[in-house]
């Protein structure tokens, strides 16, 4: 009767580094301002532009009122997924491409072979 226990694949240390908490706190804050199918489709809109978009252009796309948007937005700009850019009355959202990033790397699944 053999004593040792033999390690299962399952159990195996994790290749990947382990993000600091404090990164996993921005992620998580990330993914929290995410959690609005307003704020998903916030995100599509801008990843398909050419450039900044005018605030004024999420209302007619999403079929919102201007404080909705205007909330979604500022809530996007306050996890850091957003640029902003005040151009006389309007202002002019973009992604902020570090943190694109990191969301993208953070969902990126490597293929795994069985």
């Amino acid at each position: 009767m053999s004593t040792s226990l033999e390690l299962i694949d399952s159990c195996r240390p994790l290749g990947g580094e382990a993000l600091a908490t404090g990164e996993a706190e921005a992620t998580a804050r990330m993914f929290k301002a995410l959690a609005d199918p307003a704020r998903v489709k916030i995100i599509n809109v801008l990843a398909q532009s050419d450039g900044p978009v005018c605030a004024c252009e999420f209302m007619p796309a999403l079929g919102l009122a201007q404080a909705t948007v205007s909330h979604h937005l500022t809530k996007l700009t306050a996890a850091g997924l957003l640029e902003r850019e005040q151009r006389g009355k309007w202002a002019y959202f973009s992604l902020n491409a570090q943190a694109i990033s990191r969301l993208a790397g953070l969902v990126r699944m490597t293929e795994t072979v069985t």
